[in-house]
């Protein structure tokens, strides 16, 4: 399998509205990419449900924990990549699980813990290239904290 390319967008949810966190793989935004496969699953809902993670909604360690599965929510071995469209991460989180295995970051085991019967085994996995990924991340941590 070829690694991907990852990069963080952080951007204001709207003119006069907080930062959200929205990953992108290959330059496509993941809620893009979410949204593709569930509507092509047959899910509902489906399409626009998901939204980028707000850090100032959420009480959070770094971007760094964050983004390599070392952060604790409560919500078992599994990490928020998405939070709903509205930015709470307990209405509608997209979950993944983010292992570091040497030179590689992936995230696989994809759910909807509000809809535990779907079928996330064809979305994914996704390899990223440890040192680009870990930069990424960095950048993204510099630019959280500057705001």
């Amino acid at each position: 399998m070829a690694n991907h390319a990852i990069r963080f967008e952080y951007r204001r949810r709207g003119p006069d509205d907080a930062f959200e966190v929205v990953p992108a793989i290959d330059g496509t935004a993941l809620t893009t990419l979410i949204d593709r496969f569930e509507l092509a699953a047959g899910m509902h809902p489906a399409g626009g449900a998901y939204g980028g993670l707000v850090p100032s909604f959420f009480r959070h360690d770094s971007m760094n924990d964050l983004f390599h599965g070392t952060s604790d929510f409560g919500l078992g071995v599994d990490t928020p990549l998405l939070a709903c469209d509205c930015g709470d991460v307990g209405c509608w989180p997209l979950m993944a699980r983010i292992t570091l295995a040497g030179d590689l970051v992936i995230w696989s085991h994809f759910r909807q813990p509000h809809r535990p019967t779907r079928d996330y085994s064809s979305f994914g996995p996704f390899m990223f290239d440890r040192e680009q990924y870990d930069a990424a991340v960095d950048d993204l941590g510099v630019a959280v904290e500057a705001s």
